[in-house]
């Protein structure tokens, strides 16, 4: 089977975050196998006998690892989670420029292991990270992206669904832009069973008013915080959100994701990677879709894009 079909999953870095999705793969069936790439062989070792102790109550997978970066070798999809992590009290652009050298070394490496490979970057600051990647290497389009906002998006979902007493499948909705500080929650479109936010009720009171929506958004930006204070790392939703990403590839789904990517002209935006809705198979991320705005939003989208292309001239320039 050709490498862009075979469902061979790699994951570079496995600390907390490479784990959780390491984890969530083996117990949703994600991938056909998983290689776990770290530079701490007792570390990698360790990790890939605890997932393969439990391979009887999960859908069958293998599961390997290696301190030798050609364990990524043949990967349809590889997800780099490497890099130093989000400490308390820290914002994602300030682990910039450390996390952005390190993307511009691997992804050429990764590329010339898997040549047709697509490369999800999870490492924060993503977009900025992601932005670094794609420059770095001369992939086909789409092949290179970020995890953006999916996880925000589902934050902004569950928070939603929880105030109207509704299971979050029922509730769609979207948070682009920077996946930080400067993200916008798109609050003109959302759906809850097919009533926009400003219209649904319960108990026929209105519960999206402003200062709800506006906390609501508040409460999606600082979700990390508050769990890196409390527990040192966000992981296990970032791993149930990037399967969902890793299925969206091998399955071929053309399931629309706020992955972020370098836009090439949505909404005017060029030369800056962020996060909007975007068609994800397994040609990595599509098109790109202009979901209406605001003008609130417009205006917010734009300001992000300015905050993450003057974070990334500071380590391109």
């Amino acid at each position: 089977m050709p490498a862009h079909r075979n469902g061979k999953v790699s994951i570079v870095g496995v600390g907390s975050v490479g784990t959780a999705i390491a984890y969530a793969c083996l117990i949703r069936g994600s991938a056909a196998s998983l290689a776990l790439y770290d530079v701490v062989a007792k570390k990698v070792r360790a990790e890939v006998l605890d997932l393969r102790h439990g391979s009887q109550f999960v859908p069958h997978c293998q599961v390997y690892g290696s301190d030798d970066l050609s364990v990524t070798a043949d990967s349809q999809i590889v997800i780099v989670t490497a890099g130093a992590k989000q400490k308390p009290g820290q914002t994602r652009l300030e682990l910039l420029a450390a996390n952005a050298a390190m993307a511009a070394d691997v992804t050429p490496k990764l590329l010339e292991l898997s040549p047709n490979a697509v490369i999800v970057f999870v490492t924060n600051p993503v977009d900025v990270i992601t932005h670094a990647a794609t420059a770095s290497a001369d992939a086909p389009p789409g092949h290179i992206f970020g995890s953006g906002t999916v996880l925000d998006s589902s934050r902004f979902r569950y928070l939603i669904a929880e105030l109207a007493d509704l299971a979050v499948g029922n509730v769609h909705g979207f948070v682009v832009g920077e996946h930080g500080d400067s993200e916008i929650a798109l609050w003109s479109s959302v759906s809850i069973g097919g009533v926009p936010a400003a219209h649904f009720r319960k108990d026929g009171r209105q519960i999206f008013d402003p200062a709800t929506r506006t906390q609501i958004a508040a409460d999606v930006v600082n979700a990390a915080y508050e769990i890196i204070e409390g527990k040192g790392a966000t992981n296990l939703a970032i791993g149930l959100s990037t399967a969902r990403i890793i299925e969206a590839i091998r399955g071929h789904q053309h399931r629309v994701l706020p992955v972020s990517t370098l836009q090439t002209g949505a909404y005017g935006l060029g030369e800056v990677c962020l996060s909007l809705p975007t068609v994800v198979s397994a040609d990595g991320a599509g098109q790109v879709l202009e979901v209406p705005l605001s003008v609130d939003e417009r205006d917010g989208l734009f300001a992000s894009a300015a905050t993450l292309r003057d974070a990334y001239r500071l380590v391109s320039s």
